[in-house]
């Protein structure tokens, strides 16, 4: 099949990971693949190397001083959808993974062909992002979710059935990663991944880790599309009021993220919206005790592998627990659960369900990703 994947960045974000890796291990079953993303700052590559097995097309958004969030978006979409529409006829799957690259392919080639995958469900405030969340819900051909807690959410919400595929992820990198460096930079460090954003719960970790004096706090990731920069000052001036420094690292280099993760003595995943919790999932496939977010969605995914909290206090107590208590048997069950989840098998049912789709089956079979 001649299959196209479309991305809204370059940068190491959830969706950008698994468009990426779902490409690769699409391309190594002998798909035809290409992915299509907007490209901000200059950048003229993703933020790792992509197999050339892909086909990689960029399309450049040149900054624009003074543009508001919502003037971007609409520019955004412009432009992909333009360098979409002038690539020639579309292929056999368009898949586009963020409601930005669903309105490009949309009015690029229409909506009558195009899957979507919906890695969590959002709520903006800007009108131009809550019209584009919206339209790329209610106008693609099918949905596809990455858990059945955000299918069940789009299906409450929208009234839509979704095919449901998890992610993928590369275990095996992660688990013989060494992370000795990091540990000798920082000690005994609890680590989260995405930044300082309000999906994130950076706030309620800074207080959790107020309750545990002594213990570093290590914030990797976080280059988005969007401004968080008045949420990211309130939480540092919350966290200089109460006594916690966190060590902010920024964007990391893909080939040190490994090391950085298997280094920490657990991973804070307190996020109060996701769609499945990737960069959790490569903490456990490095062995490192993660502590989460009580969300329906996280016991979906995590379930015994995990510890849950659902307030800074809990958190607090759940990290103490996780760095004096070792548990050999909740790291060998992360373990084993991240090895389970392959970017073979997520390719393979990924590629049944677009057989299925162009088979022009109803909806409802979608979820039905054998061969047949």
């Amino acid at each position: 099949m001649r299959i196209r994947l479309s991305t809204y960045s370059t940068k190491p974000r959830g969706g950008v990971v698994h468009t990426l890796a779902l490409a690769e291990a699409l391309a190594a079953a002998g798909h035809d693949v290409a992915v299509w993303s907007l490209a901000r700052g200059g950048d003229t590559g993703f933020f790792r190397r992509v197999s050339s097995d892909v086909d990689v097309h960029l399309v450049p958004v040149p900054e624009v001083d003074g543009e508001t969030v919502g003037a971007r978006i609409l520019r955004s979409i412009d432009l992909l959808a333009g360098a979409l529409g002038s690539a020639g006829p579309a292929p056999d799957i368009r898949h586009a993974q963020d409601c930005l690259s669903a309105n490009a392919e949309g009015r690029a080639h229409g909506y009558g062909s195009l899957l979507r995958t919906v890695h969590h469900l959002d709520e903006f405030s800007t009108p131009e992002l809550a019209a584009c969340h919206e339209r790329a819900l209610v106008s693609p051909a099918a949905l596809v979710c990455v858990s059945a807690a955000v299918a069940a959410e789009v299906r409450t919400g929208w009234g839509r059935d979704a095919a449901v595929i998890g992610n993928g992820v590369h275990s095996e990198r992660f688990a013989r990663a060494d992370g000795a460096s990091w540990r000798a930079r920082f000690g005994r460090y609890v680590l989260s991944v995405g930044g300082i954003e309000p999906r994130k719960g950076t706030r309620d970790l800074v207080e959790a880790m107020a309750l545990l004096p002594g213990t570093p706090l290590v914030i990797g990731g976080g280059d988005t599309l969007f401004d968080y920069r008045s949420y990211r000052g309130d939480v540092l001036a919350r966290a200089a009021e109460i006594g916690v420094t966190p060590e902010i690292l920024g964007p990391v280099d893909d080939d040190a993220l490994p090391g950085l993760v298997a280094g920490a003595a657990a991973f804070a995943f307190p996020s109060v919206k996701e769609g499945f919790g990737l960069a959790a999932m490569e903490a456990l496939a490095a062995g490192v005790p993660l502590v989460t977010r009580d969300l329906p969605v996280l016991r979906e995914v995590f379930g015994p592998a995990a510890r849950f909290a659902a307030d800074p206090p809990g958190l607090a107590a759940a990290l103490r627990t996780a760095i004096t208590t070792p548990d050999p048997r909740r790291a060998q069950a992360g373990r084993a659960l991240a090895a389970a989840h392959s970017w073979t098998t997520a390719a393979d049912r990924h590629a049944a369900l677009y057989r299925n789709f162009r088979a022009g089956r109803p909806l409802a079979r979608l979820g039905n990703l054998d061969d047949t």
